[in-house]
This record gives C-alpha cells, structure tokens and sequence, in this order.
C-alpha cells in the first residue's frame, strides 16, 4: 500500500474484516489519517507514538485499544510493544519494527483454515493475542534450559563464578513478568467485555488465552525460585569453599604458634657463665637436636590432637 488513503476503500466494505499492519512509530501525520479513517481516539494515538507502555486494555466506546508486550530473542531479550484498534470490521496492529510473530494467523487467513475468516473482528484479535502469548513459551523454555546448565555446573564445579549470567537470566525473568502479569489483566477486561455481547462467544476463548497467561506466570516464577536456590547454592559453596580455605591456614598457624615459641625460647641467648639456668641446652652436645626433636614431636601431637577432634580429616 502506497498511502494511508487507500485504506478508506476497505473500511467502506463492511462486510469484510480488514486487518492493517503498520511496523514503525515514526510518522505521527499517518497515524493522524488513520484516526480520522478509522475513529480512532487521539490519547490511544498518543500511547502508541510513545513507546515502552505498560501492558493495558481501554475502551474507548466503539474502538477498544491493547498494547502487548512480544518477546524477541536477538540474542538477547527484547520486548517490542505491539498496540491493537479493535472495532466494528476491522482490527491495526502496530510494531515498532518489521518481522514478528503473525505469520501462521497470516497463513491461516490465506488458505480459510479454523474459524478467523468467518468470524469478526473480535476472534481475530484474539487470534493476534494468542499469537503473542505463544510466543513466551519457547522464551521461558529457553531460560529454564539455561538454568539447568549453570545448575549442572555449580555442582560440577564449586569455584566457577556463575554470579553474572545467573543475574543477567535473573534480569531478563523479572523483564518478562512485568510483561506477562499485566497480560493477564488485559485478557481478563477483554474478556469480560465480550461476555456482554450474547451473540458472540469470543470471550470463551479469551479466558483460554487468560489460562495460558497463568501457566507463563507460573513457569516464571519457578525459574526465578531457581535461580534465587543457584545463587544461594553458588555463594553456599564459595562459602564452604573460603571455610576450607580457612581451617587450613588456621591448623597451619596453631601448629607454628608453639614452635614458634620454642624457637624463641631457645633464640635468647642467655649468658651460661651468669647462672647455670641461663639456657644450658648451648654448650650441650644434643642441645640442637634436642630442640628440633621437642618441635617435631609438638607439631605431630597437634596434628594427632586435631585429627581425633575431626578438625583435620575424619576424627576417632
């Protein structure tokens, strides 16, 4: 389509739903045409030149309007906000960029499989909404895989520093549930509002698409508990390992305290010829070994004592 004006030719048939696509924000002059074609209201307008909305549902009498949140893995994760006109005959979508997540609904409309070609406005908009919740799927799949490889390799390897990825998917999970919970409310409203209409049943499949957004939440939040018991578990070893650490330079030092000492003791020097208590191991023959042998047999009764006090190895 060249120009915004040639949609005027598909709202003038009403007998057909017409689904418009629009990827990118920038021109505000399209958007305007597009209200004035389609009565849409200036504030949904608004909120969709302005990015980064919260998850939300209005009612704006003839016209509802829906932003989403659609998860992108580019490697890393990106939330593009995708806004939704849903009125008589026809429904807009709106991306901030080309390529998303529709091309199976596209498929379907092409060769008239399921019910979206006989149905309204309504069911096709909750065909593009359920399109968008399917997409967490893989996306939490992901995240949960990528725990149970840290998982894998914190007990494999106690030293490894797992601490910034398992921030970074800790990051990424809060992300997703900030996108996810208020998804819930969104299709709960909408729901809500197409049971008022007897003659069409879409808000059953609404509350369908509300169940999967109960499951996402549920599955997120299991991987946020996992990866709060990695980090736990990780620091838990670093401790353990640090402790180790510790106790050895610790039983090292206490057995080098007394010899230490002895070594001290018999470093002084005193003058023999003053008083024959004045160090007289000097001008004895065995003086030397007799002050190695008392530190050797201090340094095995440590260690003999430690051990039996399961302190060094397994005790008696």
């Amino acid at each position: 389509m060249k120009h915004v004006s040639e949609l005027k030719s598909f709202r003038e048939e009403s007998a057909k739903v017409t689904w418009v696509n629009v990827d990118g924000h920038g021109d505000q002059e399209t958007f305007s045409q597009m209200g004035e074609i389609f009565g849409l209201h200036a504030l949904a307008l608004e909120d969709v030149m302005n990015l980064h909305q919260r998850p939300k549902f209005e009612d704006y009498g003839e016209t509802d309007f829906v932003v989403l949140r659609m998860p992108l893995m580019t490697p890393h994760l990106d939330l593009e906000q995708v806004s939704m006109f849903v009125g008589d005959g026809f429904l807009i979508t709106i991306q901030e960029r080309p390529g998303d997540c529709f091309e199976a609904l596209r498929d379907r409309i092409r060769k008239n499989k399921g019910q979206v070609r006989r149905r309204g406005s309504a069911y096709l908009a909750y065909s593009v909404l359920d399109a968008i919740v399917e997409t967490f799927y893989p996306v939490i799949e992901h995240y949960g895989d990528q725990l149970e490889e840290l998982e894998t390799r914190v007990l494999a390897n106690a030293t490894e520093n797992v601490v910034p990825e398992i921030h970074a998917i800790r990051h990424d999970l809060r992300a997703l549930r900030r996108a996810v919970a208020p998804t819930r409310e969104v299709l709960s409203s909408m729901a809500r509002v197409e049971a008022s209409d007897p003659q069409d049943n879409t808000h059953i499949f609404l509350r369908d698409c509300h169940d999967h957004t109960v499951q996402l939440l549920e599955a997120l939040d299991t991987n946020r508990e996992l990866a709060s018991s990695l980090m736990e578990l990780h620091l838990s070893n670093v401790s353990m390992r640090m402790n180790e650490v510790m106790k050895v330079l610790t039983i090292i030092a206490t057995i080098f305290i007394p010899l230490g000492f002895l070594a001290g003791l018999y470093g002084m020097n005193f003058e023999v010829d003053v008083s024959p208590w004045n160090m007289p191991e000097l001008r004895w023959r065995y003086g030397y070994p007799f002050a190695l042998g008392v530190m050797g047999l201090t340094a095995i009764g440590l260690v003999f004592f430690f051990r039996s006090k399961g302190w060094l190895g397994k005790g008696s």
